[in-house]
């Protein structure tokens, strides 16, 4: 099967946040809060998803209340925050919807989302991934984590499904 039929059987997005829907980069104030910057196409691409139907969710080992609310606002319901075995959490995220592997997409970026990058049917990494997942990432997105990597295998799998609209009543970015 090309990697053009596996985009196309996806119904699931899994995303990390830190280094996929952000560029990694931690802004440490004073009082200690961290700030982390988010790329608006990923969000039209994540709301756009979620209006055609399909899951999108979000696992990540960091922690964030502005993180979540702004995933909230987008419509992503999923949320999984603090989250130390990722593959667990994803198994039982599968078992409970019943969904099958083949229609999962996961994108990682570092090690801590390796073995859960084995499992799904679909794992995606974004350019600057670290080397070891690049190496199980079935496809590498052209764009940096924040930049866009997101929208990028969004737009693939809605284009597939002509599921891709250039009017759209989507909400907010």
């Amino acid at each position: 099967m090309n990697i053009l039929d596996q985009f196309k059987q996806i119904n699931t997005f899994v995303f990390d946040v830190d280094g996929v829907l952000t560029d990694g980069t931690l802004f440490v104030f004073d009082d200690g809060q961290f700030v982390r910057r988010m790329n608006i196409k990923d969000g039209f691409a994540l709301q756009l998803a979620i209006k055609k139907g399909y899951r999108v969710v979000i696992i990540s080992g960091g922690a964030s209340d502005a993180v979540t609310k702004r995933l909230n606002r987008l419509g992503i319901n999923d949320v999984y925050m603090q989250v130390t075995d990722k593959k667990g959490k994803l198994m039982e995220y599968v078992q409970q919807h019943y969904l099958n592997w083949n229609e999962v997409l996961f994108m990682g970026d570092d090690i801590p989302d390796y073995e859960v990058m084995q499992q799904v049917g679909l794992p995606c990494a974004p350019a600057d991934a670290a080397t070891e997942i690049k190496q199980v990432a079935k496809f590498i997105s052209l764009l940096t984590g924040g930049q866009g990597c997101v929208r990028e295998v969004i737009e693939k799998v809605l284009k597939l499904n002509n599921h891709w609209e250039l009017h759209t009543d989507v909400a907010s970015k």
